[in-house]
């Protein structure tokens, strides 16, 4: 590969080299090279936690008609899929799907992550305990996350939680969807030129990109002014590499998901 002038973003760097390696290290992320959103798919567990640290509005259970049980795993044993999506089709209620919106502006809120429940602590060694799953979901019409509690046995919602300003890990459909929004701005003319630059091809597609992504929080100092909001918005920092190719680093490009608004850091 011939070598790269360091005239559009500056930064395209081939394997471990590149600097952003040593703020994923301060902040505590894995780059994409070794556990991404192409490879991983998962958000992480710590969704259903953050969910269950804020007040949530707990409303009465609602029996919803239940889908075909399919496999069903026992105890402990992590959701099979046929519980995932069994569980997904109860949380997802007409009025959820009416009234909420995803990452890409469509309706019904954004999936996050479907994941076994912790036992209530008077439970805890009663093994004929009630099997449930936590569904969680994102609904950009109001910047809310939405956690519903499912038991698996009777398919009732036992409980229903929203909460504002929390931000869970992304899922793999936003962080493709910001990478979507920066190739079409013009602020991502220089991430388009130097992957030019490293493969001789035109950038047209999130696809051609491993992707990560963190969640971005503004503080006092951020600018522009058009961040100021992020937390309270679904804000993402976005980290990017050719596919079998060299890191670009686009860690100034902030995507406000709940704006669809790119905007780079000052």
């Amino acid at each position: 590969m011939r070598k790269i002038v360091h005239r559009h973003l500056g930064k395209v760097v081939a394997g471990g080299a590149i600097a952003v390696a040593g703020t994923a290290v301060m902040v505590g992320i894995t780059l994409p090279g070794s556990v991404s959103a192409d490879e991983s798919g998962s958000t992480g567990q710590q969704t259903a936690q953050q969910a269950g640290q804020g007040q949530g509005a707990v409303q009465p259970g609602v029996v919803e008609a239940a889908p075909a049980e399919g496999d069903k795993g026992t105890g402990r044993d992590p959701l099979t899929d046929d519980e995932m999506e069994r569980v997904e089709r109860i949380a997802l209620n007409p009025q959820l799907l009416r009234s909420g919106e995803n990452a890409e502006g469509e309706r019904g809120p954004e999936r996050i992550n479907v994941e076994l429940a912790e036992p209530d602590a008077d439970e805890l060694d009663d093994p004929g305990a009630p099997r449930r799953a936590e569904a969680t979901f994102y609904d950009y019409k109001n910047d809310t996350l939405v956690t519903r509690t499912i038991n698996l046995d009777t398919g009732k919602v036992e409980q229903t939680g929203t909460q504002r300003g929390v931000q869970p890990p992304f899922s793999r459909t936003e962080t493709v969807e910001a990478a979507q929004l920066l190739i079409a701005d013009p602020l991502g003319a220089g991430l388009k030129a130097d992957y030019k630059d490293a493969t001789g091809k035109e950038l047209t597609s999130p696809d051609q990109l491993v992707l990560s992504g963190m969640v971005f929080r503004a503080d006092a100092g951020t600018k522009p002014d058009t961040l100021a909001k992020c937390g309270e918005q679904r804000c993402l920092r976005l980290f990017s590499k050719v596919k079998n190719g060299p890191w670009i680093d686009t860690r100034a490009f902030i995507i406000d998901l709940s704006t669809r608004k790119v905007a780079k850091l000052g």
